[in-house]
């Protein structure tokens, strides 16, 4: 499966639920490969941290921040049980190339009034690539959520009658996943019992049962 998270909007916190994704799959011992779309290289970045740490490769990490991703996207699943794009905000060309690459669109937003308008032009390019690819499934999660915050919970319920509809699981605003991506590390290797390590499995559980992929 090939699992693209996009959206237009920068500081939502794709590349931190993208590299945490790929890590909770590969620890579940499925090989994966992270592609970092975002010319930024933030996960990149991560990678070199890891290395530099002396940490083991938990995924494979590959730059391609180019609109050529539909085209290499599927050449790399051939070798992967599942392939996760970090995308870039803000450069069309790359999403289109995304949405047209993934099985499955996560646009992650914030429980903020603005993040929902803000995706309006993601939703355009989403509709736009379906004209295409009529089978591309796309799916909102909540991130970055404070506790039982009335604002995480609006957002949820104007999200709730939406296409895309909205993930049950939601990530919360934890301080453990900026240690992990300063460290080059995975929340999950911080403290394997902390809120942030469970509501990530909880995420990669939940996107996993709907199975989605393309056909052999």
């Amino acid at each position: 499966m090939i699992v693209a998270l996009l959206n237009q909007k920068g500081g939502v916190g794709k590349t931190t639920l993208a590299l945490h994704l790929a890590g909770a799959w590969a620890q579940r011992r499925q090989r994966v490969t992270l592609i970092d779309a975002d010319p930024q290289g933030s996960a990149l970045d991560w990678s070199e941290r890891r290395t530099h740490e002396g940490l083991p490769r938990a995924f494979g990490v590959v730059g391609l921040a180019r609109d050529t991703l539909h085209r290499e996207a599927p050449e790399l699943a051939r070798d992967a049980d599942m392939i996760v794009i970090d995308g870039a905000p803000r450069v069309a060309g790359l999403m289109r190339s995304a949405l047209l690459a993934a099985d499955l669109v996560l646009i992650p937003v914030q429980p903020s009034p603005f993040d929902g308008w803000a995706s309006a032009e993601m939703l355009a390019l989403l509709n736009e690539a379906r004209i295409y690819r009529p089978e591309l499934a796309a799916r909102f999660i909540l991130n970055r959520c404070g506790a039982r915050t009335v604002i995480a919970r609006e957002t949820a319920e104007t999200l709730a009658d939406h296409d895309p509809p909205l993930l049950a699981a939601t990530i919360g605003q934890r301080v453990v996943f900026a240690d992990a991506a300063q460290s080059g590390r995975l929340a999950s290797e911080i403290d394997g019992d902390s809120l942030a390590a469970r509501e990530v499995a909880a995420l990669a559980d939940e996107i996993d049962r709907l199975g989605i992929g393309r056909a052999p």
